[in-house]
C-alpha cells in the first residue's frame, strides 16, 4: 500500500475520530428519507445547533433502508452510546435536541433502537435484534446509516480505496480476474452471468481505449436499488468500476443514469469529483502506472435504454434502441471500442471481495449463487424498505421477517417480483429459496431486486393488464418479439 494512500487514510481516520468522540446528530438522507421530509429535519436541526447547542457535529448521512421509519434521526454522545429516533416531524425536533443533548436525557419513547451500549444502559431495543437488520447481511450496502456519502473521508476511514490500492500495487490485473471468478460473483442486473466470466472477455484485448460501463438506468417499477446504492454510498460503486478498469486494462469507465433522479446523479458526479481531488482516479492513480477516468452519462425515460446496447447508443447520443449481434460489445462496443457493462450492484461487491478475498464472498449465499441479494419491498407490506440478504433466504422469510407481513387486509395474495417481464408469484411459491436458479424454476426472477406485494383484495387481471400495457408503452419496437 502506497504512502500516498497511507496519509490518505490517516487524514481520513482523524476526521472520523472525532466525529465519533463528539455528540454527533445524524439525519438520513436519501431519495426516501427526503420523500418523507429529512431535508427539512436537517435545515430546522442546523438552525437549533447554531443558535443553541454547542459542540454537536450535524450530518446528512445515508438511509438506513428503513423506509418506513423515515425520517430517521440518530445521536451518538460522547460516551458512544448512539439512539434511533424514527419518523421524526419538525415540531419534535428542538425537544428531542434539548432532552438528548444537553440533558443526556432521551426520549425513550419516541426512539426506536439504539446501539448495544444505549440498550444496556437505556433500556432500549438493541437495533442489531431487529429481525430486519439482524437477518440482514450487508456488503455493498455496509455503510448505509453511517456515512456521509457526500464526504470521501468517510469512506476511507471505513475502509474504502483500500482494495484499489492494494490492487494496483500488490495484485496484477488477471489475479483481480481470477478473484471475482472464483468468488461465483453473478450479474445482479437479471441476466446472472458470471462477471469474472464477463470480464475475461475484455482483458486479453490490447485496444489502447477500451470501456467499462456501470447500468444504472433501473427503470423496472418496485425497485430502487441501484439508484439507492449510488446515492448513499456513490464510491462503492466508484472504487469497484475503478478495479473493473483496472482488472480489464480499461482506459474509461461511465456511469449511466437516467435524467431526473437528480440525488444519485449528484451524489455520482461529487464522488468522481473528489476520487481525482485525491488522485484515485485520472493519470497514474496513487503514483501507480495505472490511469483510468470516469463520468456520469445520463439518458431520457427509456426502459429499454437498459439493454446493454441500448445503453451504448444512449450513451454516444442516439435513440436507445439495441443492436444486432455480433458483434459482442467486448470485441465492438461503444464507439466500435471493447467494451464491458455491468450493473451497479455486481460492481458494488467487488471492493469487498478483493478486500475479503474470494473464498470469503463464496461462503455467503447458496452453492450456485453466492454473495447477497438487494430487495426492494413495497405494497401492501408492513416495513417497506431496502434490505440486503444472504442468497438462500426463502421468500416467505424476507416477507414475514425482514418485511413484517402484511400491512393492509388478511393475507398476501401475490407479489410481483423481477420486473414487468417475469411472472406473478402465488402464495404456494414463498417457500422458494431466493437464488438466481430457484428462483428461475419458480417461474419468476430475481432480475433487479424489486418486490411488490399485493393483498388478498389485489384484481390480478387489472396487475396483469398494468404490467403488459407498461412493456407496450416502453417497447422500441425493433426486437422480433415486440414487432410480432
Amino acid at each position: 500500500m502506497t504512502q500516498i494512500f497511507e496519509k490518505l487514510k490517516e487524514k481520513s481516520l482523524a476526521k472520523w475520530f472525532d466525529l465519533n468522540s463528539s455528540k454527533w446528530v445524524r439525519i438520513g438522507g436519501g431519495t426516501s428519507g427526503q420523500a418523507m421530509g429529512s431535508y427539512e429535519v436537517y435545515n430546522k436541526s442546523k438552525e437549533l445547533i447554531q443558535n443553541k447547542f454547542t459542540d454537536v457535529n450535524l450530518s446528512m448521512v445515508s438511509a438506513l433502508g428503513l423506509m418506513y421509519l423515515e425520517p430517521i434521526l440518530d445521536i451518538t454522545m460522547p460516551d458512544a452510546t448512539r439512539i434511533y429516533y424514527g419518523n421524526v416531524n419538525l415540531s419534535e425536533i428542538e425537544k428531542i435536541l434539548e432532552q438528548h443533548i444537553q440533558k443526556n436525557k432521551p426520549i425513550i419513547e419516541k426512539a426506536f433502537a439504539g446501539n448495544e451500549k444505549a440498550s444496556n444502559i437505556w433500556g432500549i431495543q438493541n437495533i442489531n435484534d431487529m429481525p430486519n437488520i439482524s437477518r440482514q447481511k450487508k456488503i455493498a450496502t455496509r455503510n448505509f446509516g453511517i456515512t456521509d456519502p457526500l464526504d470521501i473521508n468517510h469512506y476511507i476511514a471505513r475502509g474504502g480505496y483500500s482494495a484499489l490500492s492494494s490492487a494496483i500495487f500488490e495484485k496484477s490485473p488477471e489475479f483481480i480476474v481470477d478473484e471475482v471468478k472464483n468468488s461465483g460473483l453473478r450479474g445482479r442486473g437479471g441476466a446472472a452471468f458470471p462477471a469474472g466470466v464477463k470480464w475475461s472477455f475484455l482483458a486479453p484485448s490490447k485496444e489502447p481505449i477500451k470501456y467499462v460501463l456501470c447500468n444504472c438506468e433501473e427503470g423496472d417499477p418496485g425497485a430502487f436499488n441501484d439508484k439507492g446504492i449510488i446515492e448513499n454510498d456513490p464510491h462503492t460503486l466508484v472504487e469497484g468500476l475503478i478495479l473493473n478498469g483496472y482488472a480489464t486494462n480499461s482506459s474509461n469507465g461511465y456511469i449511466f443514469i437516467r435524467q431526473g433522479h437528480e440525488i444519485p446523479i449528484n451524489a455520482a458526479k461529487k464522488a468522481i469529483s473528489d476520487a481525482y481531488e485525491l488522485g484515485l482516479l485520472g493519470k497514474n492513480i496513487l503514483g501507480s502506472d495505472f490511469s483510468f477516468d470516469m463520468e456520469v452519462s445520463l439518458t431520457g425515460d427509456s426502459y429499454v435504454a437498459g439493454e446493454e446496447t441500448a445503453l451504448m447508443e444512449a450513451i454516444e447520443g442516439k435513440r436507445s434502441t439495441p443492436r444486432y449481434k455480433p458483434p459482442f460489445p467486448a470485441a465492438q462496443g461503444l464507439w466500435k471500442k471493447p467494451t464491458n457493462i455491468n450493473n451497479v450492484k455486481t460492481l458494488s461487491y467487488v471492493p469487498e471481495i478483493v478486500r475479503n478475498g474470494s473464498e470469503w464472498f463464496k461462503s455467503i449465499g447458496t452453492e450456485t449463487t453466492s454473495g447477497t441479494a438487494i430487495v426492494c419491498l413495497s405494497g401492501h407490506i408492513k416495513y417497506p424498505g431496502m434490505y440486503e440478504i444472504p442468497m438462500g433466504m426463502t421468500i416467505r422469510e424476507v416477507l414475514d421477517d425482514i418485511g413484517g407481513g402484511i400491512s393492509e387486509g388478511k393475507s398476501i395474495k401475490v407479489l410481483q417480483a423481477g420486473g414487468p417481464l417475469n411472472g406473478l408469484l402465488g402464495e404456494e411459491a414463498f417457500d422458494t429459496m431466493i437464488d438466481f436458479d430457484a428462483m428461475s424454476a419458480a417461474g419468476a426472477s430475481i432480475g433487479s431486486g424489486g418486490i411488490i406485494v399485493g393483498n388478498e383484495k389485489t384484481n390480478i387481471i387489472d396487475l396483469l393488464r398494468n404490467l403488459i400495457a407498461f412493456n407496450q408503452f416502453e417497447s422500441c419496437g425493433k426486437c422480433f418479439p415486440c414487432r410480432l
